[in-house]
């Protein structure tokens, strides 16, 4: 058993590191302040191969693992949760489900624009009145002969303004609840296609989220994605990988803070003396990094299992849920360490924490994962 990354994923971390302490860091709290998404910077992530980690090289990609993603994510988080929030969502939901389970023309379509940055890749699941009840999902495909109508609207969607792609699900068999749903990949440029100006929120405030209205949205059958009610399915896959990169989200955000929170405790005099020497500073900071390490192995072994094809949907929750909460418990007492200046905005440990608590409500809360968990390890009561 080894603990530790072989000589390439070293080589990817390290330059995932470099990129975000020289490309990211400098400009991550202006970008929030300003709550603008940062089209600039994607380019630059798709020439380092960061925004096609795990699409073949055969479309364009640099056919790595989960590993590899899990660590590009978490080196974005350490500075900014925004563009970490991209990069995951870019390539765990919209790009995977075209790459897992599109046709081989869709693949050959999307992929190369989409590995390159050329293209965003969006995905939309959420409604205004369902979310993890994927059963009350009102949004609507019916099929005219070679094309399907789409009528619906869609909720809290990342990339879904400046997304060239979104793999929308609908209901296409409405009786058979979430196994009547199918996905189709609907470019953004399709008549009917209508995304709000992205949403206020607490946190990733630079990340695009937007509502979606789909208004009599056209898209023929090559569009569809995998099989006729199949998508939900398919979406479990989906989730899963998703989740490992929420995970390695909320351990890049949690170890920022850490490193914030140490760098702080050695210059902050009190006493006349640095509060690193005193025992309820150290021990907040030892409390941190016992949870960070532990995060980080749920983590890998996760992305490990779905590396070497082996099932994973529990240890992605696990890892999912543990790391999110351990993450916002970090950035937690970085603010304590910090004092009244943790509740400025002169200092980025705020900005974590803010960041932080998307990651135990995105790609399934809290209480969501804890029912996955549960229903693998207990049998289902009869009722």
């Amino acid at each position: 058993m080894d603990f530790e990354l072989d000589e390439e994923h070293q080589s990817i971390q390290n330059a995932a590191r470099d990129f975000a302490q020289k490309e990211v860091a400098p400009h991550a709290t202006q970008w929030d302040e300003q709550e603008r998404f940062p089209s600039e910077i994607i380019p630059k992530l798709g020439q380092l191969g960061f925004l096609g980690i795990r699409i073949p090289e055969t479309y364009g990609g640099a056919g790595l693992g989960t590993l590899a993603y899990a660590i590009v994510v978490e080196e974005m988080a350490r500075v900014d949760g925004s563009l970490a929030l991209t990069v995951a969502s870019h390539n765990g939901l919209g790009s995977s489900h075209i790459m897992t389970f599109g046709s081989e023309e869709q693949r050959k379509k999307y992929l190369p624009r989409l590995a390159c940055g050329e293209w965003l890749g969006a995905w939309a699941l959420t409604e205004p009145g369902s979310g993890s009840d994927a059963a009350a999902l009102r949004t609507r495909a019916v099929r005219e002969g070679d094309e399907w109508i789409i009528n619906g609207s869609k909720m809290f969607i990342t990339q879904g303004s400046v997304g060239g792609v979104c793999v929308v699900l609908a209901a296409t068999s409405p009786e058979k609840k979430q196994k009547g749903i199918t996905a189709f990949a609907v470019e953004t440029t399709t008549p009917g296609y209508r995304a709000s100006s992205h949403l206020k929120k607490l946190g990733c405030r630079s990340s695009d989220t937007a509502e979606i209205a789909l208004e009599n949205v056209r898209v023929s059958d090559a569009q569809r994605v995998g099989e006729v009610d199949h998508g939900f399915v398919d979406t479990l896959k989906i989730l899963d990988r998703g989740r490992v990169s929420i995970a390695a989200m909320a351990l890049g955000l949690g170890e920022g803070a850490l490193a914030e929170s140490v760098k702080y405790s050695k210059e902050r005099e009190q006493f006349g003396e640095p509060i690193a020497n005193f025992q309820a500073i150290q021990w907040m900071i030892a409390d941190s990094r016992k949870e960070m390490n532990a995060a980080r192995l749920l983590v890998w072994r996760a992305a490990h299992l779905a590396d070497t094809g082996q099932r994973y949907s529990r240890e992605a929750s696990m890892a999912k849920l543990y790391a999110s909460e351990a993450a916002t418990r970090c950035c937690l007492r970085a603010i304590q360490i910090h004092g009244g200046y943790g509740y400025t905005r002169e200092y980025p440990v705020e900005r974590h924490l803010r960041d932080a608590k998307l990651c135990e409500i995105g790609e399934g809360t809290s209480e969501v994962q804890r029912m996955v968990i549960a229903r693998q390890i207990l049998p289902r009561a009869a009722v």
